[in-house]
């Protein structure tokens, strides 16, 4: 198994609520509809926390595919496509960072 981490930023327009309302409610079942994806997690910052110190990301995506191969061919569907597309109305791509990872548990 391998994961996509997917470190995204808000747009700088939207509040924190309307953020996580538009990733979670719109964008989430565009993503979730990725050929060949096992396993789809959003990890949102926790509203509170915005009050002490604005966070480096707004939040972070996990994509879970069997492995590199799936992945690959996972990223060049029309699916794929659509969810790039969507992510223009709600994420700052000029402050993002991904990474491919293989988990390796530490504690179960």
């Amino acid at each position: 198994m391998v994961k996509l981490i997917y470190c995204i930023s808000k747009k700088p327009e939207l509040s924190v609520e309307e953020f996580q309302r538009y990733w979670r409610e719109t964008h989430a079942p565009i993503a979730g509809a990725i050929p060949g994806l096992r396993r789809y997690v959003q990890c949102h910052v926790v509203p509170e926390l915005y009050a002490r110190q604005a966070p480096p990301f707004d939040g972070a995506a996990e994509l879970w595919f069997d492995d590199l191969d799936a992945m690959r061919a996972a990223m060049q569907t029309p699916e794929t496509a659509a969810a790039l597309e969507d992510e223009k109305n709600f994420i700052d791509h000029s402050r993002v960072a991904s990474f491919v990872t293989i988990e390796k548990v530490v504690v179960e």
